[in-house]
């Protein structure tokens, strides 16, 4: 064994032994006003629950010495604002405050930069950090609904390795028109903004990733053509919307039907695409043609259960060719979706109905 395996094992062993002394501290539901003198030291405390409790403060002292904590739980209490000393949590991966008080976040807490869940539901936020997309770059999971959130910041769209967002239950009037970076985003719920949310951004149809979309009881007329590029789509709500593209009509009858829809209006719009246009590019990758496969073999593989709204591959034909009528490979638009190369082509032209390039 050479001497890099052995710092490489001595290495893992100190780790091990470091996390063995690490303590978990719980003092949720003990009706506590106040958090009692600790007779460990803060350092060692990995995950700390403090949650049921009747905390209106957390001391800066104490989150500024919990150097590995890892876990902070103080959901249910009265707290109404965060120590700006969050920010010496630079190990911490899970933040739970909501069912507080909160009316804003430290912007400190951008430097809690191993955050990988961030959860603050029924509070008073009325608007987050403008920059914490930029900072917050391993978060997958950010929670933010029942609050009075008027917008989503922009840098949100920065949040590279988000897989779920909720923020229903707000006053949302409009979301980042520059979608394209969140390509892990699997769930995204801004439903019941009621009367406030009006539109889609048409990027929304560059998720690549997304498998559900839950817009329902807003004011959304237009479902964005785009949507008919979401190959894997497999839930897709929006009762409760005065709908009229697509029609009511067409909704009812289920996903693959409205992405049928959305792909052939958005055919139908851009007839003759030119080989430099995105556009022309989707078209060649099978990302939309709104047209069924012709065998009945191959219907059967874009078979929907309407129990369960499952996707529907039909609207994306993946490397079908018309003339021969037979399948040519699996292609995929996913490494043309990538952040590089949607920099340079920003979803506005991406789906625009005027001339591309």
């Amino acid at each position: 064994m050479n001497r890099v395996d052995r710092r490489m094992i001595n290495g893992d062993r100190r780790k091990a032994i470091e996390e063995e002394r690490l303590e978990v501290v719980d003092l949720s539901g003990m009706s506590l006003e106040t958090l009692p003198h600790p007779s460990l030291n803060l350092a060692t405390i990995c995950k700390l629950y403090l949650s049921n409790n009747d905390l209106q403060i957390i001391p800066e002292s104490l989150t500024a010495r919990m150097l590995n904590l890892l876990v902070l739980d103080v959901h249910s209490n009265q707290l109404k604002s965060l120590p700006n000393s969050i920010g010496c949590l630079s190990k911490l991966k899970v933040l739970n405050v909501s069912g507080n008080l909160i009316e804003s976040l430290p912007r400190t807490i951008e430097n809690c930069r191993c955050l990988e869940e961030l959860n603050a539901n029924f509070n008073k936020l009325s608007r987050l950090p403008d920059t914490i997309g930029f900072e917050l770059v391993n978060l997958k999971k950010l929670s933010v609904n029942s609050n009075k959130l008027v917008f989503l910041p922009m840098s949100t769209s920065h949040l590279t390795s988000l897989k779920i967002l909720d923020a229903r239950l707000n006053n949302l009037r409009s979301l980042p028109e520059d979608l394209e970076n969140l390509i892990n985003l699997e769930v995204l719920n801004v439903s019941q903004n009621f009367q406030y949310l009006e539109a889609l951004p048409y990027s929304i149809g560059v998720l690549i990733s997304l498998v559900e979309l839950d817009v329902s009881y807003n004011k959304i007329t237009t479902l964005p053509d785009s949507m008919g590029c979401l190959r894997k789509l497999q839930k897709l709500y929006v009762e409760g919307n005065p709908l009229i593209s697509p029609p009511v009509e067409v909704a009812e009858r289920g996903l693959h039907v409205v992405k049928e829809y959305l792909s052939e209006k958005m055919n139908a719009g851009h007839k003759s695409p030119t080989k430099k246009s995105w556009v022309g590019k989707l078209v060649k990758y099978g990302t939309f043609n709104g047209r069924r496969i012709g065998s009945r073999k191959d219907r059967q593989w874009f078979h929907v259960s309407p129990d369960h709204y499952h996707s529907f591959d039909g609207v994306a034909s993946p490397g079908y060719d018309r003339k021969s009528s037979k399948y040519t490979g699996n292609r995929s638009i996913e490494g043309l979706a990538s952040p590089r190369h949607l920099r340079i082509f920003s979803p506005r032209r991406l789906f625009s109905s005027k001339n591309f390039f």
